[in-house]
């Protein structure tokens, strides 16, 4: 089973539609050994506190707090990141995890630029991902990206659009 290292932006994608049939968060933590810093767990926290569908999303994930593990790591002080994206990263590198899960689509480059040997994805990739294994049909792909990124407010981001047109019927 392959290790990933998520961050509460993308927990929080899959939280959205975790009351969904499939639910691409239960898919996630079958298919991977999920691992998730301290800090990412705090920032949930955080989130689940406030009062919109993220709350929800945050609370989903958390629910099944069982289902990954967490882990305490040291933050590089000197990583121009949130601290919660800075800890997801260097645990990743530290556990040499082969994928690291994260929606922090204005800072793709600098977090894929900061991965040692660890594969970037986001949770549009973790859907086609889950299409190509079987896992998920491409329909219903579609609708928890369409679902997710109504949102998450990805209108018009054409990282997600250019999976969304890999999820499209040939």
């Amino acid at each position: 089973m392959s290790r990933l290292v998520a961050d509460a932006s993308a927990l929080v994608s899959l939280g959205i539609v975790t009351p969904d049939d499939p639910d691409p968060l239960a898919l996630c933590l079958t298919r991977y050994e999920v691992v998730v810093p301290t800090a990412v767990v705090e920032e949930l926290r955080e989130i689940a506190s406030y009062d919109d569908v993220h709350r929800q999303a945050a609370s989903a994930v958390l629910d099944r707090a069982d289902s990954f593990t967490i882990r305490p790591v040291a933050l590089d002080a000197e990583f121009p990141l949130d601290d919660g994206e800075n800890a997801a990263v260097t645990l990743a590198n530290e556990l040499d995890a082969a994928l690291f899960l994260c929606d922090e689509f204005t800072q793709l480059g600098l977090i894929h630029a900061s991965l040692a040997d660890t594969r970037l994805v986001t949770t549009p990739t973790l859907l086609s991902v889950l299409v190509r294994t079987g896992q998920l049909s491409a329909t219903d792909a579609r609708s928890l990206l369409d679902e997710i990124s109504d949102a998450r407010s990805w209108g018009g981001n054409s990282y997600v659009e250019r999976v969304r047109s890999v999820l499209e019927e040939p």
